[in-house]
């Protein structure tokens, strides 16, 4: 059975982008935050869904966007990590 495990950092992530959408609208960060937290649980039935990154191998790195979104997550046997979110537009 495939499980969802979230990195520190991807947690981190979420809180981010939280407090960066609060000041402007408080109910529409929680909303963004919580599509977001829910968005990889399709990867539960789906885990190759997203597009591979060859730049991580031999680790298989994949990325999935959430409307304007990138989220990044790892498989290792029967784990996905999810390993970093943010917004496209930002600097990276």
């Amino acid at each position: 059975m495939i499980k969802l495990s979230w990195t520190n950092k991807a947690g981190s992530d979420l809180a981010r982008l939280y407090e960066f959408l609060a000041p402007i609208n408080k109910q529409a960060a929680a909303k963004t935050v919580q599509s977001l937290t829910n968005a990889p649980n399709i990867l539960l039935s789906h885990p190759k869904l997203g597009e591979c990154l060859d730049g991580f191998q031999p680790r298989e790195v994949r990325r999935i966007l959430i409307n304007d979104y990138e989220l990044r997550y790892e498989i290792q046997n029967n784990t996905i990590y999810i390993l970093r979110i943010w917004h496209t537009k930002e600097l990276r």
